[in-house]
């Protein structure tokens, strides 16, 4: 288990590799040399299905063991063991949440992990492969239906897939122009710069999921014209111009959901949603008709076999039916006497190898945006809690015993430093701004790292603390890595929250 925080699943594994945050790259390079030295890589993998591998081999060999401790924390005799055991794998998997791409080298940090994957035949075979575990529900099922900025449905590329283009198309009677979308990223830079001076949202909370949230709720204030669809009355949907209450589709809704292994599966309808609120096709079909483009009432099933005819390769034998039948199925599923498709990348085995060889990326290690100094002593971590989702919206309204609202986690050591003691309330700034919570020791925590979640904004706004620094190739933000200090509140401070 690799994560700078001793997490409950951490507690599980047989070794933690408590690195430092941001050092993703260092510690796969690292290992990736060790399994070259020792002899493991698997050659004849890399010969058939892989191209790239002397650029790769020759960027990872300043990683010694020596030098992959210096640069993440964990120990050279960790790193190595770490290496020959996933090697040595009959089957390994590697698997990454949202610590791997909330940074401004989010990409890099994955395609060093699918490095190491491609270095030990670890990819291809039942049991083996990379595994990115969402960090929302169907996330994965929104990129199916093209709801990203660069792909269509069926994850077909708008610039280089003149085909597809051609052919959606033809069928929306439209024309589709090769060139990517924005991503969110560049989405709030435009609204900064009134290039983007309209916005419609649709079950997000930008206002306080977003990194550093002033900003975000600036760009949100001067816009001409905001709508949100939500099921909640969010933050986000405080500063829109027109709200539209949407149902909540997953229980009073029809339609499909993808897992993580890609396995479609369908939702069904189990109660009728409040009065006002409305099916968000129904609510999209509308605005499209006052465009312009009858539609119709279109029904979900309707939706999805036309998903069916535009990615005819990725889902033409997922029929609603078949879906039923199978308990659901994985893609890509072209044809109904398809079965599904257990794992991925089979064909990089086939002598010679089906299609394109598998690329090795060359990616070198670089620090966080912000690192920690005599200002801002402390490195600040964002996350998750098990019982809670993201901003909250949904979670924070029920009671639960696991509940204890925001705070800031401290080590041990830290806070004995600082005179901190567990529940007072302590002073958390950045250079972007200040919140203030109680203090929480876990002991889960080394020295110099601290530790809160997005759940409880109405309560502390931990995105006023984080980092507008971004991944320039998909446009995540480093949410996982900015300097802070912490001190014993003031009592101006905590008067003016009601606390003395």
């Amino acid at each position: 288990m690799i994560d700078p925080r001793r997490t409950s699943s951490a507690q599980w594994a047989d070794v933690w590799m408590g690195l430092h945050v941001g050092s993703d790259i260092a510690l796969a390079n690292a290992m990736a040399r060790e399994i070259i030295h020792a002899g493991l890589a698997h050659d004849a993998f890399i010969r058939n299905g892989t191209s790239g591998f002397d650029a790769y081999r020759e960027s990872v060999e300043p990683y010694t063991l020596e030098a992959g401790e210096r640069l993440t924390g964990v120990p050279a005799d960790v790193i190595r063991e770490a290496a020959h055991t996933y090697a040595r794998a009959g089957a390994a998997m590697i698997c990454w949440t949202l610590g791997i791409t909330e940074h401004h080298n989010a990409v890099d940090n994955v395609l060093a992990l699918i490095n190491l994957s491609l270095l030990t035949g670890q990819v291809g075979r039942w049991g083996a492969g990379c595994n990115p575990l969402r960090g929302q529900n169907n996330v994965h099922g929104g990129g199916d239906m093209g709801a990203i900025p660069n792909k269509l449905p069926g994850f077909q590329d708008i610039e280089q897939d003149a085909e597809a283009r051609a052919r959606i198309g033809a069928l929306w009677g439209c024309t589709i122009p090769p060139a990517y979308g924005k991503n969110l990223t560049q989405m709030l830079f435009a609204m900064w710069a009134r290039q983007m001076t309209a916005l419609y949202v649709i079950g997000e909370n930008p206002a306080q999921s977003d990194a550093d949230a002033a900003h975000v709720e600036h760009a949100l204030g001067g816009l001409d014209h905001l709508v949100v669809q939500e099921i909640f009355l969010t933050r986000t949907a405080e500063f829109a111009h027109v709200v539209l209450p949407a149902a909540a589709t997953w229980c009073e809704g029809e339609g499909t959901v993808t897992n993580s292994e890609r396995r479609v599966q369908r939702v069904r309808k189990a109660m009728d949603p409040p009065a006002g609120a409305k099916d968000e096709l129904w609510i999209i079909s509308q605005i499209a008709k006052r465009l312009g483009h009858d539609w119709g009432t279109p029904t979900a099933e309707a939706v999805w076999n036309e998903f069916r005819v535009v990615a005819p390769h990725f889902a033409g034998g997922m029929s609603y039916a078949r879906l039923d039948e199978l308990g659901g199925i994985q893609w890509p599923c072209p044809d109904e006497s398809h079965p599904g498709t257990t794992f991925l990348h089979g064909r990089l085995w086939e002598v010679p190898c089906g299609g394109r060889p598998a690329p090795f990326s060359v990616v070198q290690f670089e620090p966080p945006v912000e690192q920690p100094d005599d200002c801002y002593p402390l490195m600040l971590t964002t996350g998750r809690r098990l019982e809670s989702y993201n901003t909250g919206v949904q979670t924070g309204r029920y009671e639960s015993p696991l509940h204890f609202g925001e705070t800031l986690d401290i080590s041990p050591e830290d806070a004995a430093r600082l005179g901190v003691v567990d529940g007072e309330r302590v002073t958390v700034t950045s250079r972007r701004g200040q919140v203030v919570a109680p203090a929480r020791i876990d002991t889960a925590l080394r020295p110099g790292i601290v530790f809160m979640t997005l759940h409880f904004p109405d309560e502390t706004a931990t995105n006023r603390l984080t980092i507008d620094a971004s991944d320039p190739k998909s446009g995540t933000s480093e949410f996982k890595a900015c300097a802070v200090r912490v001190e014993r509140a003031a009592a101006h401070q905590l008067a003016a929250e009601g606390v003395i």
